[in-house]
């Protein structure tokens, strides 16, 4: 069935695109600060696409359309691109070009090519000016065509801010700043430009609520030797004026960004990340005086602080407990009652408003049963879910973010009957995250070179997961944190970390066969020093979530030695951790799923 309403808008689109000639227009997944989630105000690519995933780009031309997401998000992006008239590019797949190949090849000699410069990074519109130079494109960045056609959009996000306690931050912002300037220093810069939101808050210990489930407020910030400086809402730091006063934090209104770039870069020396700050904005700064860099926030905000390990190993565990009491109350309750991905997703969190760290949710609660679970972040609406039914496999990937931490855990439930395949599928799952959970390594390595202890049990049957294997997650931010990734494939362009001490980081391997099932199996590790000894420095990993792994989709038979003690230790410590919060009849139930024959 024809999508008429996507279809209607973008022929609006394609109207001003030819009265402002423009050939190919480009709505990436992005607001002025370059954040992987943003706020409803930013949703353009959705509104003109139909495609709810969280990263993508729609490219528009007279004569079609197409959209380039990556392994997470194939399946979802088949359905909602439907009768659209959009031609879904699936990243990274064999034969599928780039949008700089495809523009390349496409574009007409001396043609323009459109795009809100707001939204697109000063690298990646360097790397398109690089390719299409032979043709002479012309860039047009200096409006946003597309978010003007969009007659109903929400309000620009100005939610209010509030500052954290030292005794959940764990360092001064003085302390912090010390960091930075010292960072600075030896860059060659005289000052720093920060543009991406988590960075920010991290810097000067506030926190905000303009995008969902991220508790951001839309900012930008300044520091060098005299000043520290943050641009933001004058309406969402009302309650915040004593506290800047003390900090020593300059503030001044959001929109005065590029005066004050333009003036202070005529007399310093600007650190720029250039993967960080938009196209538009980076041309603000002198180019005399462009320092191009690394953000040192990014590293150092990863680094977690013994205090901030301290509370979120306190936080894990609650977040644990409900959790693993919600599996309870779905398996005891399935069969007897109605429950759907809808009233399961909304069931969990009442179990984590009860604790009373509680401030959101990190992410929208990913609730699959059967075939929805092989779509890796599908989201059940009122409108659209499934009713869940005692047989197969219901996955549920969630988080809560907390005074005192982020959390992000996934568990696949087994309801009922499930297949020898989805056994199969569900055991070599859990010796790729028990193998990663327990892994020593030396100083120096990044994700990659551990990533196939996740993937290997895997591998060796022919299958493998279209996305990473761990991803950093924040301290009361968001849940998905640069730099560090456990992964085997890297962008050409992402630098590789090596991991550090007190970075926290998931595991979540899994499998996921389209029409059939999905499963994922996700801890969060912090990443600690081991011993060191002539040949270097050895690290191992600490587990932050426990929740049971489910004993009826585990083939012990599967299981070489080493991964059914693994597992048993795993399950025992479960057991030993959360029956202190448990009422009897779930501890005796927890018994059960942690005993291991």
């Amino acid at each position: 069935m024809e999508n008429e309403l996507i279809q209607a808008r973008l022929s609006a689109l394609r109207k001003q695109m030819a009265e402002k000639k423009i050939d190919y227009y480009m709505i990436p997944t992005a607001d002025f600060h370059n954040s992987e989630y943003v706020s409803d105000y930013f949703k353009v690519r959705e509104y003109f696409s139909n495609f709810t995933g969280s990263n993508g780009t729609l490219v528009v031309w007279q004569e079609g359309a197409g959209l380039w997401t990556d392994g997470r998000y194939f399946i979802q992006a088949e359905k909602e691109l439907e009768g659209t008239g959009i031609t879904l590019y699936r990243m990274q797949d064999e034969g599928v070009p780039t949008i700089e190949e495809f523009l390349k090849e496409q574009m007409p000699e001396g043609g323009g090519l459109g795009f809100d410069g707001r939204t697109i990074s000063a690298k990646q519109g360097r790397k398109y000016a690089k390719e299409l130079q032979e043709k002479k494109i012309c860039f047009v960045y200096e409006e946003d065509l597309a978010g003007k056609l969009w007659t109903d959009r929400p309000a620009f996000p100005a939610g209010k801010v509030y500052a954290l306690p030292e005794q959940i931050v764990g360092k001064r912002v003085d302390e912090k700043l010390a960091e930075v300037r010292e960072k600075v220093q030896e860059a060659g810069a005289e000052g720093i430009l920060f543009t991406k939101l988590d960075d920010i808050m991290w810097l000067y210990n506030i926190r905000g609520c303009d995008v969902a489930c991220n508790p951001v407020a839309m900012s930008y910030a300044y520091v060098d030797a005299e000043r520290a400086v943050l641009f933001i809402q004058k309406e969402a730091i009302a309650d915040c004026a004593a506290y800047f006063a003390k900090a020593q934090i300059e503030v001044r209104a959001y929109g005065e960004i590029t005066d004050f770039l333009q003036k202070i870069s005529q007399e310093k020396k600007i650190l720029v990340d250039m993967a960080e700050c938009s196209f538009t904005l980076h041309h603000a700064v002198d180019k005399a005086h462009l320092v191009e860099g690394k953000n040192p926030v990014e590293l150092l905000k990863s680094m977690k602080n013994p205090v901030e390990i301290a509370n979120m190993e306190t936080i894990y565990l609650k977040d644990s407990v409900a959790l693993t009491k919600f599996i309870y109350w779905v398996k005891t309750n399935i069969g007897k009652q109605e429950i759907t991905e809808v009233s399961a997703a909304e069931k969990l969190e009442e179990f984590r408003r009860e604790i009373p760290e509680f401030l959101d949710l990190s992410f929208p609660t990913i609730a699959g049963y059967g075939p929805n679970a092989a779509m890796m972040h599908y989201e059940a609406t009122p409108e659209q879910h499934a009713t869940l039914r005692p047989e197969g496999l219901f996955l549920v990937d969630s988080g809560g973010q907390y005074m005192g931490g982020t959390t992000d855990v996934t568990r696949t439930i087994v309801l009922g009957p499930i297949t020898e395949e989805q056994r199969k599928h569900y055991t070599l799952t859990a010796i790729g995250m028990l193998r990663l959970t327990n892994a020593r390594w030396i100083y120096g390595c990044s994700g990659r070179n551990l990533d196939i202890l996740a993937r290997e049990a895997l591998w060796k049957i022919g299958i493998d997961y279209k996305c990473g294997t761990g991803h950093g997650v924040g301290y009361i931010l968001n849940v998905h944190e640069e730099p560090i990734n456990i992964r085997w494939r890297f962008p050409a362009d992402r630098v590789e970390t090596p991991i550090e001490e007190g970075m926290t980081v998931s595991n979540e391997p899994g499998v996921y066969i389209a029409g059939s099932h999905g499963i994922r199996i996700e801890n969060v590790m912090v990443a600690k020093n081991d011993s060191k000894n002539e040949y270097g420095q050895f690290m191992h990993f600490d587990t932050l979530t426990w929740v049971p792994l489910d004993p009826a989709a585990i083939d012990l038979s599967l299981m070489p030695a080493e991964s059914r003690e693994q597992y048993a230790r795993y399950q025992s410590a479960v057991y030993e951790k959360l029956a202190p919060y448990l009422t009897q009849e779930e501890r005796d139930w927890l018994r059960q799923e942690t005993s291991v024959c």
